[in-house]
C-alpha cells in the first residue's frame, strides 16, 4: 500500500512559516538537498493545497534563469515536471501544470483510493492547511520533519486543531552539519 508522507521544515517551536508567512529562516543547503533527493526517489505523486500548488507551478515550471546552473534545481524541476501532481481545491476551476489533476471534494475517499493504487509513495510538500486537513482525517502515514535551529515565536503551526492524539514511532533521525535535525516518524494505529 502506498503511503502519504508529510515533508516539512519546522522551527524548534513548531512553526512551518513565520507570522507573515515568511520562510527565509529555512536552512536548505547541499546536505539537505541530498536528503530531499533520497526522499523523492521513493515518491511519484505530490499532493498540494491550492496556494502551494499555484506557487509551485509558477516557480518550478519556469525555473528562474539564476537557478539554471544549479544541478539540484534543474533535477528537482525535472522530477516535479514528471511527477503526478494533485491539487486539492474547492476554488480552482482547472490545473494546467504537466501531469496535474484537480480534486474538488471527497478528500478522504480520494486519498484512500490513491493509497490502494500501484506506484510509489505520495508526498505533501508545504501546503500546511491541506496537511492540517489530512491530519484531522488520519490520512498521513509518515511525518518527515526537518527541525531548524530557530525559534520563531509565532506563525503557521505544524500541527493545528488536532482533536485526537496522533501516535508516532521514530523511524530515523538525521543530524545535519547545519544544525537541522531530520526526523522521520511513522504513524502508529492504536486499536
Amino acid at each position: 500500500m502506498r503511503k502519504v508522507i508529510l515533508f516539512m521544515h519546522a522551527s524548534l517551536d513548531g512553526f512551518v512559516a513565520g507570522p507573515k508567512g515568511e520562510m527565509d529562516w529555512i536552512i536548505y543547503d547541499e546536505e539537505l538537498q541530498n536528503y530531499a533527493k533520497e526522499v523523492h526517489n521513493n515518491v511519484d505523486t505530490v499532493l498540494y493545497g491550492r496556494v502551494t500548488y499555484q506557487m509551485m507551478a509558477g516557480f518550478w515550471s519556469n525555473l528562474p534563469e539564476n537557478l539554471l546552473d544549479s544541478n539540484y534545481h534543474v533535477e528537482h524541476a525535472h522530477w516535479l515536471e514528471n511527477a503526478t501532481k494533485i491539487a486539492f481545491s474547492k476554488s480552482l476551476d482547472r490545473v494546467e501544470w504537466k501531469n496535474s489533476r484537480l480534486v474538488k471534494e471527497n478528500i478522504a475517499e480520494e486519498i484512500s483510493t490513491l493509497k490502494q493504487q500501484s506506484g510509489k509513495d505520495m508526498i505533501i510538500i508545504g501546503s500546511a492547511s491541506f496537511a492540517h486537513s489530512l491530519m484531522k482525517l488520519g490520512l498521513i502515514d509518515e511525518y518527515r520533519i526537518n527541525v531548524n535551529p530557530i525559534v520563531l515565536g509565532g506563525g503557521i503551526p505544524l500541527f493545528k486543531d488536532v482533536a485526537d492524539r496522533i501516535h508516532l514511532k521514530l523511524e530515523k533521525a538525521n543530524t545535519f552539519n547545519s544544525g537541522v535535525v531530520g526526523l522521520a516518524y511513522k504513524t502508529v494505529i492504536k486499536e
